[in-house]
């Protein structure tokens, strides 16, 4: 069963029917048929709707429905009656394969000369809503579409529904690593964290634009304001420079080392990608690969299938030298000037060591600030003992550990440079 597509067709028909539906009703109706797989303790039963057989992901029994439908959609209680009038027209004309099995006793049916029962209960039988009744399953009416929230089943076996996590749950959930988390637990963690990231950093631009406190004067202003005191510049207007929001990069490892931590380290992408800096994505084992189109994606399941699609080298050896001389040579090198470039790895490199110290030194130069985030940096006893990680670090400002959405939540903070007080110069 499409919950939403059932949600949405019965609030536009009840609004036909002159019942008046709250505009988030359709949503809130979504999610209580979401929640409401069990059934519920002393639930009253609509007198005209007949119980029906349970079925997992759905109300066990019409009249369970019959509640959690009229509680979500209807408000006022002249509105009872015309909302009975189309529940009873719609599980009589046809009922979802999830649904009762026989017709409310208010709703009369005649059969067809196609063999195919109708109701009679106020509906039309052209409409998307007739079905075969006695069954319980849609039928076409007259050439049109049946139901919309009747769907054929997918093939192979359904996946299982994604339950949402309440704020306790996913700040409990943060402080646990990647390597305990499911795969649903770590895409609403994701979609946690892209709520979670903060205005992220302002650069001054070149341009100037009137304002309270700026240091320079604004000639023109000030000489349109000395036209109402005689010529006399009595108060002067000032400028003060723009600031847009700052370039933001980010490098992702996606070699074996961190095969674990690499689905977590997508969402983080995807968040700063999506985010008001839409910042610059590039995933490397041993070669770059930019992802920022794909990551912009709306559907974060099909935007991290797409990106696990793009990068070839996935899940190999690592060159992080290699790949930072690359990156620095090809046409996306200028976006690394001046942005905050965010490194996502665990420092293991195939290479020597001295051309990695070289590839981070020339990186360092042409960036505003380095920003590097270990997995393995939470560790009891952890020292960047590792060639590449022991190379890199001198060229770092600022080195924190990435194993937890939590602390991907301070990755997020020390590029937003949320980190350092205000009026505190730059380490």
């Amino acid at each position: 069963m499409d919950r939403a597509a059932f949600a949405a067709a019965l609030t536009e028909k009840l609004r036909r029917r002159g019942v008046r539906v709250d505009l988030s009703a359709a949503a809130t109706l979504t999610r209580a048929l979401a929640a409401g797989n069990a059934e519920v303790p002393g639930t009253p039963a609509h007198p005209s709707v007949p119980a029906s057989p349970t079925t997992p992901g759905t109300p066990r029994t019409s009249g369970h429905l019959y509640w959690i439908t009229r509680i979500c959609l209807v408000r006022r209680s002249e509105d009872l009656p015309a909302f009975d009038a189309v529940f009873a027209e719609v599980f009589g004309e046809a009922v979802p394969a999830d649904g009762p099995r026989n017709p409310p006793s208010s709703v009369r049916t005649r059969s067809r000369p196609d063999g195919v029962s109708e109701g009679t209960g106020g509906g039309t039988t052209g409409e998307p809503g007739a079905g075969d009744a006695g069954h319980g399953r849609p039928v076409r009416g007259r050439g049109r579409a049946p139901l919309p929230w009747a769907t054929p089943a997918p093939h192979g076996p359904p996946s299982p529904a994604r339950v949402a996590l309440s704020a306790t749950e996913q700040e409990t959930l943060a402080q646990e690593p990647f390597e305990t988390l499911s795969d649903a637990q770590t895409a609403q963690l994701g979609t946690w964290l892209a709520g979670a990231v903060p205005h992220l950093p302002r650069r001054r631009a070149r341009r100037r634009r009137p304002g309270r406190g700026g240091a320079r004067v604004d000639l023109r202003a000030t000489l349109a304001r000395a036209r109402r005191t005689g010529w006399e510049p009595w108060e002067l207007a000032r400028q003060k420079r723009v600031r847009r929001p700052r370039r933001v990069v980010v490098l992702c490892d996606v070699s074996e080392s961190v095969r674990t931590q690499s689905a977590a380290h997508m969402h983080l992408m995807r968040a700063l990608v999506r985010s008001p800096a839409r910042a610059e994505a590039f995933a490397f084992a041993t070669r770059p690969t930019r992802l920022t189109p794909v990551l912009a994606h709306g559907d974060a399941d099909a935007a991290l299938e797409r990106a696990s699609e793009a990068v070839t080298d996935r899940f190999g050896g690592t060159r992080i030298a290699g790949s930072v001389r690359e990156l620095l040579a090809s046409r996306h090198g200028a976006a690394l000037r001046g942005a905050v470039v965010l490194v996502l790895s665990d420092g293991w490199d195939a290479g020597p060591p001295e051309d990695t110290a070289a590839a981070m030194a020339r990186l360092r130069r042409r960036a505003h600030r380095v920003v590097w985030a270990n997995p393995r940096a939470a560790a009891r006893g952890f020292e960047p003992r590792t060639g590449g990680m022991a190379a890199a670090l001198p060229h770092c400002d600022v080195f924190l550990p990435a194993h937890t959405f939590a602390a991907l939540r301070e990755v997020v903070a020390a590029v937003a440079d949320l980190r350092r007080p205000p009026g505190a110069p730059r380490p």
